[in-house]
């Protein structure tokens, strides 16, 4: 199965961060652009940020339930990636239903798959997030390996 129809070929459990420790949208942001960096998915943590930065001045990424999808289409990512977080405690993040955020689904996108690989990416956690039963179960999971069963049983 390619990486256009299997989310989990473009995440790994080294991707995901159970216990973020910001506490602001642009501390959480940093993080995860770090999770990133450790896995050789960006270039430069500091110009990715400005990036995913650039496109939250240009709309809401917080979808409600307690979730965020933002991303960052860059010349500093290196692959196209998702990385995941949880919050230590809920994050005030501009979301639909004006509440914090407690899960970050984060996307790095190489300019080069801005309009294809990126689309059938929004798809698949589209419908992932669809879902109130697995937005319940990924938001209480408590451990890496939940997360990864939970993408893969789409």
């Amino acid at each position: 199965m390619n990486v256009e129809n299997d989310i989990t070929k473009i995440i790994t459990e080294e991707q995901i961060c159970l216990n973020l420790q910001g506490t602001s949208k642009h501390e959480v942001i940093d993080e995860l652009s770090q999770l990133l960096y450790d896995n050789a998915l960006i270039s430069d943590i500091a110009e990715f940020t400005k990036d995913v930065l650039f496109r939250e001045s240009e709309g809401i990424t917080g979808l409600g339930d307690g979730i965020a999808i933002p991303h960052g289409k860059s010349d500093y990512v290196l692959k196209t990636a998702i990385v995941i977080g949880k919050c230590h405690s809920p994050v005030v993040w501009e979301s639909l239903d004006n509440q914090p955020v407690e899960l970050i689904i984060m996307f790095a996108v190489k300019n080069v798959d801005a309009t294809t690989l990126h689309i059938k990416l929004l798809q698949q956690v589209a419908a992932i997030l669809a879902d109130e039963d697995k937005i319940k179960q990924l938001k209480a999971s408590q451990t890496k390996q939940e997360i990864m069963a939970l993408l893969a049983n789409r």
